[in-house]
């Protein structure tokens, strides 16, 4: 319990006036100048209530002990009653800008000083009462802030575990081929790099583009509810047939919506947005919905062309497999449908980025299958 006072003044009977006002309340000690001061808080730190303090005293003043004590950030647990006969107010304010709380003048009037000590002792009780239940309360709250962490961490880890495996089961009845979900989510983040770096109008940053890389091998998942007698028919499919396979994208927004809530917000958002439109055209002549133009979420432009130049490069029942650079110009020439001028300048621009990738991918193929 804090029930000393410190006081400090080069003049035995200025220190002696000021102990008979306060030993009957108190116990109370003393110092001739600020080093002393200095080396009693040092020891005593944790019993002090408050301190009177002189202002002109030898060695050290009160100026420069306020100062050291104000450096150290000693002065927010007691008050520091400045007691001096000094006229100057510019010294006066110096003082207060140095952490004083209160000023009496000389001669001093025992129940004046009584009466503001009291008002002091309990405004800084008050002060350091709502500081330690505010301490607690920030303690209580980095402690939840930790757990809340941890449970975003978790929720992600889980929910990038049902997108992966809903990707998986999408990969294996893929008729593009086994890679085609893990190129597609290779294409989808070079390209929103450079999406980011050169059209900032679409407010994409790193994590974005992570999310939407990640909820890309979902654009297919309608595919799971279309039946293996038209999904895995070789011969080309008649006009009823192509229809029924388009309904993949609504077949697949109904998924992700019935799962929504597994899923944050964000997550939830771009892989509606994937599903439902990634075959929508620049033109308006996609499907399901025939967006056009910005219509289309950037999301779902990003998956677009990363998953038809996959399909391109990838073989499948109807068609061998393109290769690289036919397949580069056959997106820049328009035979998979329009893409945005803004798109395409990404995909011009990507294309060492997209090559490279694609030859990563199929040695790191060759590497498992010689394993």
């Amino acid at each position: 319990m804090r029930n000393k006072i410190l006081v400090v003044d080069d003049s035995r009977l200025n220190r002696q006036v000021l102990i008979d006002i306060l030993q009957n309340n108190y116990t109370v000690e003393e110092a001739e100048n600020g080093l002393q001061a200095l080396q009693i808080v040092e020891e005593e730190m944790e019993e002090i209530a408050a301190i009177f303090l002189d202002i002109n005293m030898p060695e050290m003043d009160g100026i420069a002990f306020l100062k050291n004590m104000s450096e150290k950030e000693c002065l927010g647990a007691f008050p520091v009653l400045v007691v001096t006969s000094e006229q100057s107010v510019e010294q006066v304010a110096e003082c207060f800008e140095y952490g004083a709380s209160d000023y009496i003048r000389k001669p001093v009037n025992k129940e004046f000083v009584l009466q503001r000590l009291h008002k002091l002792l309990e405004l800084f009780e008050q002060k350091n009462e709502f500081k330690e239940r505010l301490d607690k309360q920030t303690l209580a709250i980095r402690s939840q802030y930790r757990l809340l962490k941890q449970q975003a961490i978790k929720l992600k880890k889980n929910q990038e575990n049902i997108i992966n495996i809903l990707g998986t089961v999408v990969e294996y009845r893929n008729l593009e081929g086994r890679l085609h979900t893990t190129r597609v989510k290779g294409f989808t983040k070079i390209l929103g790099i450079y999406m980011m770096k050169l059209y900032p109008e679409y407010e994409l940053n790193g994590a974005k583009i992570n999310v939407i890389a990640a909820a890309s091998v979902l654009h297919d998942v309608g595919k799971v509810m279309l039946s293996d007698e038209v999904l895995l028919k070789p011969g080309k499919l008649t006009e009823e047939e192509f229809e029924y396979v388009k309904s993949h994208s609504i077949k697949g927004y109904d998924i992700i919506d019935s799962i929504a809530d597994m899923l944050d917000e964000e997550y939830a958002k771009y892989s509606r947005e994937i599903v439902r439109w990634h075959h929508e055209k620049y033109d308006g002549s996609g499907y399901p919905d025939g967006l056009k133009k910005d219509e289309i979420p950037i999301s779902a432009q990003l998956v677009s062309i990363a998953d038809c130049f996959e399909s391109l490069l990838s073989e499948s029942v109807y068609k061998g497999a393109i290769p690289f650079e036919e397949a580069y110009n056959m997106i820049l020439q328009g035979e998979c449908g329009m893409f945005s001028y803004k798109l395409l300048e990404c995909f011009r621009k990507a294309k060492k980025d997209l090559e490279s990738y694609v030859k990563r991918i199929e040695q790191n193929e060759e590497t498992e299958a010689g394993s």
